[in-house]
This record gives C-alpha cells, structure tokens and sequence, in this order.
C-alpha cells in the first residue's frame, strides 16, 4: 500500500455479510451483538501492523462500513476491544475461472461408491512420485488409480482451513467455513481438482465441521450468539472438543447456510457428510429439538435442493440417532449399527446372525419409510481401526498420540485371530487376510451406500492406533509402494454396479429375496440368502463358525462361483448342488436368468 491515496468512506449496507464488490465500492459487514465497537484493518501482506484503520458504522448488531477502493493485494481483520479477529465470512471476492461447463454430477445416490480420503495423506508419502505432494494437484495425478478401483465418490476428511498447532492433523479444528487449507493449494488448485474429478466421473463430498470451532475469534465476536453455554456462561462440550456452535441461533444458521452455498455455487461439490451432525438437533440449553431450526434451513434451501446430505447421526453428549435422523429422508446416514453388527458377526459373536442379515440387505428396521441407499454402509472409517488392524489387535496402541493411551475408544468389536499384533505365524496370517477379504465382500455386496476407507485395499495399518487424529506420519499416509492388485475388489464391485438388486430404491421384498439359514438361534454364525434381480441371481454366504458348513445350492439353477475368501484364486467355476463353504468364510455364487 506504498504511495497509497487516501481512502474514502461511506456508511455502507448491512447484507451481505462478509467483503462483497459494490457498484461504486468494496463493502464490509460483521454481526456482532456485544461488540462495543469495530475497527476495520487493512494490512498489507506480510505486516502485523495495519496500513488503515477504519471505524465500522452499527445498525442493530450489524457493523458495517464501504470503502471506494483496496489495493490489489490486502489482508483484512476486525480489532474488537484489544484483539484482531477474522471475519467469519472470509469469501474471496470472485475471481475467474474457466469451469468449461462444469457443474456437480448428481449421480443416483443408490449407485454411489464411496471412498473416504484424507487430501494430504493420500499423496505425501515419497512413493507417491507425484509432482504436488499432499495437496489437492497431488490427487488429481491419482484418479486413475481411484478410477481403476471402481469408486465414483470421494468423502474427503476436512479440507477448511484449521489450526495445526492444536496437532489436529484430520483437519477437525476449523477456523474458517470459506477457505480451502492453504497449505494443500489454493482456490484455483481447488476448482481444478474438482473439475478433474467430475470429468472422471467422480463425486466430492466434504466433511465439513459446524459443530465446534478451532479459534477463540467467535468467542470475541459474540460469545453468546455462537456458542452453547451453561448457566455460568462457560462452554459446553456435546462435541468432545472443549465448546459447542449454537446451531440453531439465527446466526449461527445463516452462516452455515451461507458457507454451504458457497461450496456449492462456487467450488462445485456434490455434498456433504456433516460431522457429529446431532449438534443439529439441540437447543440453546443443550436440549433435544424434534424439528430442529438448521435442517429445516438446509432442506428449504433451493441451492442446496440436489446436493448429497450425510449426517454422522451422534455428538458426544449421548445423542444417538442411526435410523431417526431428521430431515424428511434427505439425509443419508453413517450406519454404525451395520459397522458393529458385521463386526460382531464376522468375528463369531453369538446372538448375531439375525441382526446380521437385516443390515445386509438394507437395514429396513431402522429405514422405514426411507430408502436403503440412506443407509452409508461401513466397516472402518478414520476413526477406530484400519481393515488390517481390525483383525489383527484386541486393545487399542495410542500411546504415540502422548496422551498415554486415555483416547480413542476401548470398544472395537474387533478380533487379533489369535496374537496382538504383528506375527509370522502362517496360519494366523492366513486368517487375517481371510478375515479381511470376508469383510471387504459383506462392504461390497450390502444393500445400501457402501463407503471404503483409504488405505484399506492394501492392508494399511496404523500399528493398532485407533485415534490417529495428530500423526502426520506412515500411519496416515498412503503408502503407494504397498498397493498390489486388487482383483478381489474390483471384481466385487462390478459385480455391485451391474446388479439392481444391489442398488435399489426400495427394500427388497419376500419376492426378492430367499433366505437359506436353517438356524436364527443365538449360536447361529451362518448367514445365506439369494437376492434375485432381472439379469441374474445373487448367492450370498457367511460362515463365521470354525468348522466348515455343507450348503445344498437352490434347484433349477446353473451356479457359478465368483469369489470364496478362502480361496487365493479368483478363477470362476461352475458348481454342482453341494457346496462345502470353509470356516471363517464367505461366497458370492452367481445363476443368470
């Protein structure tokens, strides 16, 4: 701002919020209802001191100001008493961009794959030989390898900017709803991944945090209007994270409606995956709404009419709402009941096998009403385990993370099949990869939305660290001199998108589906079942006991086998009548119509 000319004033206009090009200026607003007074910086890039200092003007709780002009480059913040805070509105003021007709996808939400990714470790590890490491040019050099797996969705771990110094390296720390993390690339690097992805034929979906916040900049704003609090005016803790966004305060509503729209209409997403989503759903008292201010804003809002809505459907304040999350089915739901439940079963719990069909074929029970595809279906996300590390550690190993092993959760469902942790013994290793193609198929051929987790398809493991939100090392990054080919997966999921009877809109009814268990008994491990469709039949089979299992294959069909997890090859063979289907082993047997 050298040989800068004098700035000239005018009281400027209340909405929209945030800096925003004017006709005749560049206008500044801010809601703050407790602030006694604001003063607008501009600093120059670089500087801690502000070049101008500019007096805001006050209607209401509204703090507005417009300026005729701005340098070309310039950092702006808002001085609240004695302390500088950002604007919690910090849209860049629009810049070209050559999209060449891109919009969001809208694939069918019964046909989605999804892939849930960290941007940073996806491509960081040196194995990786990409030009931009860790960053979001990194990942489009990769999606041919997403591509080749047979994924059309993307549900990316939080890409807002947030506070690394808390050692938040999932990024669930956000300090600013509008800005991309600096650190994996710009806004333009954004827009181009995106428009990569699409041109791919690939979904993004943000995991977006509006349940807390990373910063003490909202405490200054407006402590009361932002925050959840108890009688004494402190924060609460529904989110596990120290405080608690006042989500249903008119505020707080607009401005996660208008964050939502500007990854939309500006960047181009499909949708979302809201974190701790049930935050959604509580009052100024902590209390539980049924018809919760924020989702009727979200449903009612016309931009966001065809955008994807998942909803992690708990907090941390024993809100547990899997199968009535609000929201007149336009949510999408994280099923930790089919997470627990496949767990359960696989590993040889008793009293499973019942539970164990239902969410397999869609979790109606919990879905009535719904549709199966509102059902995302998962066996490990970012939290808890890897696939490898589930079958292969009892207890949870945190002590990496320097809280002597306190975090993360001490109830995994999980089984080591036999020794904690890394071993050489032939058969128990046989098990585990056994046990981890077992689980891969069940994701694979459930009704509902399947998400896989990164890393999973090649065993990545995190030495039984089941809370790796702070390490910025090998047990986050994808290591890409560990990927062998992955026949199995690729073959199960083309098995999936060409097979109606797995991507439906509705529950399968008596018609579709024929169960082959002759015990429901508490002690039952074996779960069979057909699913019959148009082109072909689906014969499904788990035996979680430890002995084999004789099955008599359904009359009147010519059977040929795809996969058995017991089995290394994955050539097809046709069968006869009798099946022996091994211990700790599950089929996919296929008849054409």
């Amino acid at each position: 701002m050298n040989n800068k000319k004098k700035i000239i004033c005018a009281q400027g206009t209340l909405a929209p919020l945030g800096v925003s090009r004017q006709d005749d200026g560049i206008n500044f607003a801010l809601y703050s209802q407790s602030a006694d007074s604001v003063i607008l910086g501009l600093f120059e890039p670089g500087q801690i001191e502000p070049q101008e200092e500019i007096p805001l003007n006050r209607t209401d709780a509204i703090w507005h100001v417009q300026i005729d002009t701005l340098p070309e480059n310039f950092i702006y913040a808002y001085k609240i008493g004695d302390h500088w805070v950002g604007d919690p509105y910090p849209q860049t003021i629009a810049t070209p961009f050559d999209w060449e007709g891109d919009l969001p996808l809208h694939l069918l939400f019964e046909n989605l794959i999804l892939y849930e990714m960290h941007v940073h470790g996806f491509t960081q590890d040196p194995s990786s030989h990409v030009e931009h490491p860790g960053t979001f040019l990194g990942l489009i050099e990769k999606i041919p390898y997403l591509q080749q797996l047979g994924i059309n969705a993307i549900e990316l771990l939080p890409i807002f900017e947030f506070d690394e110094t808390t050692g938040n390296y999932w990024g669930y720390s956000t300090t600013h709803f509008f800005s991309p993390m600096a650190r994996y690339g710009t806004l333009d690097d954004f827009k181009k991944m995106v428009k990569a992805l699409h041109l791919a034929g690939i979904e993004i979906i943000l995991d977006v945090v509006y349940n807390h916040v990373g910063t003490n900049s909202f405490e200054i704003l407006d402590k009361p209007t932002y925050f959840l609090l108890d009688q004494n005016q402190n924060h609460t803790n529904y989110t596990g994270c120290g405080n608690t966004l006042h989500c249903n305060h008119p505020q707080v509503i607009d401005l996660i409606l208008t964050s939502l729209r500007y990854w939309v209409l500006e960047m181009h997403v499909d949708g979302f995956r809201f974190d701790l989503a049930s935050i959604f759903c509580r009052g100024a008292n902590g209390e539980v709404l049924e018809n919760p201010p924020i989702i009727q804003a979200i449903l009612n809002d016309p931009d966001l009419a065809q955008t994807k809505l998942i909803a992690e459907p708990w907090d941390c304040g024993g809100l547990y709402q899997v199968g009535s999350f609000p929201g007149q089915g336009r949510f999408a739901e994280w099923n930790g009941k089919f997470r627990d439940t496949v767990r359960r079963f696989l590993k040889g719990t008793d009293g499973q096998a019942g539970a164990f069909a239902s969410v397999m074929v869609g979790s109606q029970d919990l879905y009535q009403g719904g549709a199966p595809f509102q059902s995302i279906n998962f066996i490990t996300a970012h939290d808890g385990f890897t696939l490898h590390d589930l079958v292969s550690y009892n207890e949870k190993h945190n002590k990496d993370n320097g809280e002597e092993n306190r975090d993360g959760n001490d109830s995994n469902e999980s089984w080591n099949c036999g020794v904690e942790g890394p071993t050489d013994d032939p058969a128990i290793t046989a098990l585990r990869q056994r046990q981890m193609r077992n689980f891969t198929l069940a994701l694979s051929l459930s009704i509902g939305t399947p998400m896989f987790l990164m890393g999973d398809e090649y065993g990545h493991t995190r030495d039984g660290n089941n809370n790796a939100y702070c390490q910025n090392n090998r047990k986050n990054h994808f290591l890409w001199d560990q990927i062998q080919e992955n026949p199995l997966l690729q073959k199960l999921l083309t098995i999936r998108k060409t097979s109606k009877q797995l991507n439906r809109t509705s529950f399968p009814g008596e018609n579709d589906i024929q169960w082959h268990t002759p015990n429901w008994s508490d002690e039952s491990r074996f779960v069979a079942y057909t699913l019959k469709g148009p082109d072909h039949d689906l014969f499904i089979a788990f035996n979680a006991h430890f002995e084999p299992v004789q099955i008599i294959l359904p009359e009147g069909k010519q059977w040929k086998r795809i996969v058995d997890t017991s089995l290394d090859d994955l050539t097809e063979s046709q069968m006869g009548q009798e099946y022996i289907l091994n211990p700790h082993t599950s089929f996919l047997l296929v008849a054409q119509n």
